[in-house]
């Protein structure tokens, strides 16, 4: 899977997050299942192909630990945010998003609705 690196256009981080990039339906269904734990650094960035509340909603079945849930638009807007509970249903985000970016709780204050993401591909 290539990584990615997030990128805050509207505030800075305080450190660089770099995400798999999951655009296939599988990849997306597992998402971060059965991980045991996810470093800082890293996170998961779920491609949809359209913009949609319910194609955006993720599930936290089989998930050992909370995460941080970052949806986007098609121009990667940040439109929600929300704290995810491991073993909790399932989340959709308040509007229509395309991306949803999944990374540990500790990002939760770096990211607010309004934000301007892009992303970053890697030489690797």
């Amino acid at each position: 899977m290539r990584q990615i690196k997030i990128v805050n256009q509207t505030q800075a981080l305080p450190g660089e997050l770099w995400a798999g990039y999951c655009a296939t339906f599988l990849c997306r269904l597992r998402g971060l299942s059965f991980r045991r734990s996810l470093p800082n650094s890293q996170g998961l960035l779920l491609v949809q192909s359209r913009e949609s509340r319910i194609d955006a909603a993720i599930h936290m079945f089989f998930m050992r630990f909370d995460i941080a849930v970052i949806w986007l638009d098609e121009t990667k807007t940040v439109v929600d945010v929300q704290k995810a509970h491991r073993w909790r249903s399932i989340i959709t985000p308040r509007i229509a998003a395309r991306y949803v970016l999944e990374a540990p709780t500790f990002w939760m204050n770096y990211f607010s609705i309004g934000d301007h993401l892009s992303f970053e591909e890697t030489n690797s």
